[in-house]
């Protein structure tokens, strides 16, 4: 796949560095939202939204926004978007709105978004940002509607509302309080990890499930850190010479 292509924008937010189950960002909505699958839905949807909405505009100002003052402006920018959302909702979609309550003007702050807007869209093309905060966003609403669906499975034997579970299943209602939220995202994080691994262990090229440096952050220890700041000294060394 071609690097920086827009099917690789989206591939790398699903995949290769998902903001929930690889760079472990969002984690305030991620584990506060989720007690349903629609929830989860929701609220990815909306943050995809605003991402998706933020970095098309930001990159579109990348080369207007004086750098002194690009934190303040992406801020601006990004509160605009989630204020317009949040009144959609509100008018549209009011049991949503019912629902997410204080964390839709929390987007603002979300660190997805801040990030991916320093990080990419400030740096990048109109179109390749725009698929960049598709992707991204749609790996957050991935991450999100799963593990609502399995915290509203076990915890109220329910799938999008929809009864699943026979009446003889007894719910596990820990699923669908705030601890439940921290069970459901370690195993998953311990599946993928697990996975990875293994993968590993075979020979196979586990590259897609890492950190979102592509010297994983997630897995290198100090080592890694250490060797990417010595190289970054050498390199800065390297040009004053």
């Amino acid at each position: 796949m071609k690097q920086n292509s827009a099917a690789e924008r989206l591939v790398n937010g699903l995949i290769k560095e998902n903001p929930t189950f690889v760079l472990m960002l969002g984690m305030c909505p991620t584990l506060a939202v989720t007690t349903s699958a629609i929830n989860g839905l929701g609220m990815g949807l909306t943050t995809m939204v605003v991402l998706a909405l933020s970095n098309m505009f930001i990159s579109l100002l990348r080369k207007i926004i004086p750098d002194k003052v690009r934190i303040p402006a992406f801020i601006v920018i990004i509160a605009s978007f989630v204020t317009v959302v949040e009144l959609l909702l509100k008018a549209f979609i009011p049991f949503l709105y019912d629902a997410l309550g204080l964390y839709i003007p929390l987007i603002v702050v979300n660190c997805i978004i801040l990030g991916r807007a320093e990080a990419y869209a400030s740096k990048n093309g109109v179109v390749l940002s725009l698929f960049d905060g598709i992707g991204m966003g749609l790996g957050f609403t991935f991450a999100l509607t799963v593990i609502g669906a399995i915290r509203e499975l076990l915890g109220a034997g329910e799938f999008f509302g929809l009864r699943i579970m026979p009446e003889s299943y007894v719910p596990c209602s820990i699923f669908i309080l705030a601890p439940g939220a921290f069970f459901v995202l370690a195993g998953l994080t311990a599946i993928q990890n697990k996975i990875k691994l293994a993968g590993e262990r075979k020979g196979k090229d586990m590259s897609k499930i890492q950190s979102g440096c592509n010297l994983d952050c997630a897995g290198c220890g100090e080592k890694g850190c250490s060797r990417r700041l010595t190289d970054n000294v050498k390199e800065k060394e390297g040009n004053n010479g």
